[in-house]
């Protein structure tokens, strides 16, 4: 049965800046026998346009909230005209405008929101706000093609190891303190490791160059995990004793430790709802050696891991697209009143009316 017996399409702009990375996105979703009623919806997604624009700070420095918007503001045009002449559309071609509307930092999303409030009501389009979580989620099933996975989603403001279940993806376990990226960036910046392309990816090649395991303290809880111990210890030593190890041995050693949490945790979500399949994804999830370790305990539980590349993993204007298109097909909108952001915008909050 089906709401609508002809062909429908939906082509969504999607506008990602909830960070220090800037995105403008566009999809095309396509029903052949229309948007069914009472079925989860797997429409055919085609990527028309996926640009993206990072602020970088100096070596050795974090980036501050104002600075992230500035840069936002001062790119998102170009961005947008980027991504319209590479989808060879106008906007006349759109069915809706997706943006995300937290979790983030406060200052960038005000700044991509007031733009994505602009164009909708400039165009007359429909504005659907989207959680930036269930966007990555999203891709992720999109590209992987994975069927129902445990979810590892590792980034740098975020940590959660979600699962499926009733329309809502909840989560069983998170960080307690900060998010495993946070911990990274944190670290990169003790090391003065540059931003370019990003601290996490830095850190990684030095690792790969580790030789000595250095014991560092390992803090799982039940199925929840903490990250700032074990950055404020490998802080103080690589400060205080720099003579005695090596950048990448500290690296190596920070990798292992906190990559070993968090395969221990999404293998009891496995074992407790019976799946076979775990899909990392997040900035973090784009790790060879994190996607290593989760393949190598998927495998030995006779299940298999799915991740996606640098064009998906790290934040992007596609997953918003992908995400609102779907809220969209099912009656889903933001009117501009209710078009605020919100840092705090957890992912199992998010009704996930399109899938069963």
């Amino acid at each position: 049965m089906t709401a609508d017996s002809n062909s429908r399409t939906i082509i969504a702009l999607g506008l990602e800046g909830s960070a220090n990375k800037l995105g403008v996105g566009i999809v095309k979703h396509v029903y052949p026998d229309g948007i069914p009623a009472d079925a989860e919806l797997r429409p055919e997604m085609i990527e028309l346009a996926n640009v993206r624009d990072t602020y970088n700070p100096p070596p050795g420095e974090g980036f501050l909230p104002r600075d992230v918007a500035a840069h936002h503001r001062s790119t998102i045009i170009d961005l947008l005209h980027q991504a319209m002449e590479e989808a060879q559309i106008t906007h006349k071609d759109l069915d809706c405008i997706c943006y995300t509307k937290g979790p983030g930092m406060g200052a960038p999303l005000q700044a991509v929101a007031l733009v994505a409030r602009t164009l909708a009501q400039l165009w007359e389009i429909p504005l659907v706000g989207t959680n930036h979580c269930v966007g990555h989620v999203e891709m992720g099933r999109a590209i992987t093609g994975a069927d129902n996975p445990i979810v590892l989603y590792v980034s740098g403001g975020n940590t959660q190891v979600i699962a499926y279940s009733q329309q809502t993806y909840r989560i069983f376990g998170e960080t307690l303190d900060i998010a495993i990226g946070n911990c990274l960036d944190r670290f990169a910046r003790v090391l003065k490791l540059p931003n370019d392309p990003s601290p996490g990816y830095n850190i990684e090649q030095y690792a790969k160059r580790g030789t000595k395991y250095i014991e560092l303290p390992y803090t799982v809880k039940g199925m929840d995990v903490s990250f700032s111990g074990i950055l404020s210890f490998i802080e103080r030593i690589a400060k205080n004793e720099p003579e005695k190890y090596a950048p990448e041995d500290l690296c190596y050693s920070l990798q292992e430790t906190m990559f070993a949490m968090l395969v221990e945790i999404t293998e009891r979500a496995m074992a407790h709802i019976g799946s076979r399949e775990v899909m990392v994804v997040g900035g973090v999830g784009c790790n060879v050696r994190l996607q290593e370790m989760m393949g190598q305990m998927a495998k030995e539980r006779g299940g298999k891991v799915f991740a996606t590349d640098m064009r998906y993993c790290i934040d992007n204007g596609v997953m918003i697209a992908q995400a609102g298109a779907l809220a969209f097909a099912r009656g889903f909108s933001t009117p501009i009143e209710d078009s605020w952001v919100t840092q705090r915008f957890r992912t199992d909050q998010v009704h996930v009316e399109w899938r069963t």
